[in-house]
Parts: structure tokens; sequence; C-alpha cells
């Protein structure tokens, strides 16, 4: 699916390992992802935290999408930190599912995602 993903990949985003359910991917934030207040804008880490979102919740095969996310910023990161967004599906239930990413700067906690997701009719 990140294959085809250009909005992702062209901000420098990669997969590092994925599985039934999990996803990890990376970005490093560059001088255009940083804000007037020389941290990284907040939009970019939400769109890392939804990649690997989307990747961890397509790995069962049928196309699945968001119904809805919420992310709880802790901490900023800034020009040049390498991100990395761990996602892991915590339920599925019919063609519903509940997702959790956490974004991380090393062993440091950036942000907290949860997603929610939804299977398309096929």
């Amino acid at each position: 699916m990140l294959d085809d993903d250009l909005a992702s990949r062209s901000l420098g985003m990669t997969l590092v390992d994925a599985g039934t359910g999990y996803a990890v991917v990376r970005m490093t934030i560059t001088d255009t992802m940083v804000n007037g207040h020389d941290i990284a804008h907040g939009g970019y880490v939400f769109l890392l935290a939804d990649t690997a979102f989307a990747c961890a919740c397509n790995s069962h095969g049928p196309v699945t999408v968001a119904a809805g996310a919420d992310i709880t910023f802790v901490a900023s990161a800034r020009l040049g930190d390498e991100l990395e967004a761990r996602a892991e599906e915590r339920v599925v239930y019919g063609r519903s599912g509940i997702c959790d990413v956490t974004v991380r700067r090393g062993d440091e906690v950036v942000a907290e995602f949860r997603g929610r997701s939804r299977t398309l009719r096929g």
C-alpha cells in the first residue's frame, strides 16, 4: 500500500517493519516541516502516525480507511529529528477497528494517536 502512497513517500517516510495488525514507519523532520515556533508542525507528526495506522489496518487485505482519529502531542519534534511511529491494532469488530500509534524520537514519546478504522465493502 505504501508503494502507491505518494503523499507519504514524498515526505521521506519508510516502512521499517510490518505484519498482521502492526506497522513501523519512520520519517525525518526536514526544514519544510518546521513551523514558525521552530518546531515540527503537528500536521506532519499526525501524518506520520496516520500512515503507520493505515499500514497496520490494511495488513489484513481488504481496503480499510480511517473513520476518525485523535492525537495527543506529548513533546515537540525539531529539525533533523528522526521519528518512528509504531502502530498496533487493539481490536477489530465487524468492519470497524481501533488502532493505537506511538510516535517516538529515540526512547522519548512525541505523540500518542488513536485511530478508528472502517473496512470498505468489497
